[in-house]
């Protein structure tokens, strides 16, 4: 069966042996498949709704802002030194330095690489609130690897003293894994208090 033709303007339908021009509009009809969606049709589509609005890429309110700066700062921390050593050497050992010596203190550097990319990739509130699971399981890494490096340390012995003092890097490394598990908690704020981006008549059903 032959497609209908319609008006570009109106939309009036006419089968395509009935007529080649609106008689009302007088503009040539054409392949109802090629026209693009009236006006009306796209007034009748369903609104997105404000948690799924995509928001710009720069966006730092509900807590988006506070999680990269964190993360940022994370990554400049692990290159801080976390420790000086007295005895038996005398030497300063960053979280790189670290993880160069053992495997599992690059955890942290890990976490704060990975928490960067998925922060900024939520481009919606439904999307920020999805994350925030996974954002905080990266800052309890961050924070359970620092209560370990902490507990696990060698003693000193008669032949082989010990002597050290965590250094600021250690310091500003665990209170960073507690404001960013602090802020995934609240990672795209409440439902309640969404304000929409999009021009909307006032009538539609949101919700």
């Amino acid at each position: 069966m032959p497609a209908l033709v319609a008006c570009p303007f109106c939309r009036e339908m006419f089968e395509p042996s009935e007529a080649r021009v609106c008689p009302e509009c007088g503009l040539p009809l054409e392949d109802i498949r090629k026209l693009p969606p009236s006006r009306e049709a796209l007034e009748d589509e369903a609104p997105v709704p404000p948690e799924m609005e995509t928001v710009p890429f720069l966006y730092a309110a509900r807590g988006r802002g506070a999680l990269a700066g964190i993360a940022l700062l994370g990554l400049v921390a692990f290159f801080l030194p976390w420790v000086r050593e007295q005895a038996p050497e005398l030497q300063v050992l960053t979280g790189f330095g670290f993880a160069e010596r053992l495997q599992w203190m690059w955890a942290p550097f890990v976490s704060w690489v990975v928490m960067l990319p998925l922060v900024l990739s939520r481009r919606s509130i439904h999307a920020m609130r999805g994350a925030r699971l996974a954002v905080g399981f990266l800052a309890a890494i961050v924070i359970m690897t620092v209560i370990m490096r902490v507990a696990v340390v060698p003693e000193s012995t008669r032949h082989r003293p010990v002597r050290f003092e965590w250094a600021y890097g250690l310091h500003v490394t665990f209170v960073l894994g507690l404001l960013a598990l602090g802020v995934a908690t609240r990672f795209g704020g409440r439902v309640d208090d969404m304000r929409s981006n999009e021009a909307r008549k006032g009538d539609e059903m949101l919700h």
